[in-house]
């Protein structure tokens, strides 16, 4: 296991509410990756949709032999996401090639596909892997995905199991437990998340006008269009904390004790030294896919997922 820094939370930024929102009250600058072009790659999806994923390849100013880093987002976002910006900067200045991706129907490829992403759509995740050139996997693939993309992450890492082609995988925040996850963004102390959330949602794709909450949005919505009886059967299906045990890659989960959308106590009750080849890091405080500390230039997630890639790989 990696010897991470202590987490102290870097003022004002006091707790896990004001961790989570820095990211979009202190947003980075537009041009953080102006020193690393961007070209577009394009992932055709094999299934008769015609859909296909997008994605922004980076290369670092000198070429180090590293492994490629996968970015994944989560719920509402897409590769210009804050979190994917920074990690992409911090992993470009360490000498990694980077892909920003999107996933079905987000960022660029946004009202273009017939399906859409979800929490549990790991064939994606497995048809890009799978479709990359010699040639940009040939040092490897490194994956770091945030909240629903970590769960997806997850998920596509315990059904390969000893297939999966990635070398290192880091999952930050991710909602393992997907009932439990809308059922805390549910509580009146998440109201205004919750409507921030849902607003976005609403955005993305098509849906009824007299849908209030994310949970009759994933009944409604999700559920249907992906096959799943209802959204208790889609959060049973494809929540990636049974599926823990199934991880052959080395993969590290980093959650915050204090995250105000995912609850604590769906990590503390798995015994993760049964798991060979998973480890959790839980800091008393970080927020959701917040992680701002006091002493390093970084976020602290991106420090940790540095440290974690260059002992593995």
């Amino acid at each position: 296991m990696i010897k991470a820094p202590r987490f102290v939370p870097l003022p004002p930024w006091f707790g896990g509410d004001l961790q989570t929102l820095r990211n979009h009250l202190r947003p980075p600058r537009d041009d953080i990756l102006a020193q690393w072009p961007g070209e577009t790659l394009h992932f055709a999806m094999k299934d008769g949709t015609g859909d296909e994923l997008i994605g922004t390849l980076h290369r670092p100013a000198e070429e180090r032999g590293r492994p490629l880093v996968l970015l994944l987002h989560g719920l509402t976002g897409c590769q210009d996401s804050s979190y994917v910006r920074v990690t992409a900067r911090e992993m470009l200045a360490a000498g990694y090639p980077v892909l920003r991706l999107n996933w079905r129907g987000a960022g660029p490829s946004l009202g273009k596909t017939q399906g859409f992403y979800h929490a549990g759509r790991s064939d994606d995740l497995t048809a890009v892997i799978g479709s990359m050139s010699g040639t940009l996997a040939r040092n490897g693939i490194v994956a770091i995905a945030y909240s629903l993309g970590a769960n997806v992450l997850l998920k596509y890492l315990g059904e390969r199991g000893g297939l999966s082609h990635l070398r290192a995988a880091i999952a930050v925040s991710p909602p393992i437990d997907l009932l439990a996850a809308q059922q805390r963004i549910a509580e009146w102390r998440n109201r205004r998340y919750h409507r921030y959330l849902l607003a976005r949602m609403r955005a993305e794709r098509p849906c009824p006008d007299d849908i209030v909450t994310i949970l009759e949005f994933d009944n409604r919505v999700v559920a249907p269009a992906n096959g799943f009886r209802d959204a208790l059967d889609y959060y049973a299906q494809c929540s990636a904390g049974p599926r823990l045990g199934g991880i052959r890659t080395p993969t590290l989960v980093i959650h915050a004790a204090d995250d105000p959308w995912i609850p604590s106590k769906v990590f503390r009750a798995i015994a993760w030294d049964q798991f060979r080849h998973v480890h959790l890091l839980m800091p008393w405080s970080g927020g959701h896919v917040g992680f701002h500390a006091l002493g390093l230039r970084r976020p602290w997630h991106d420090e940790v997922a540095l440290r974690f890639i260059e002992s593995r790989c």
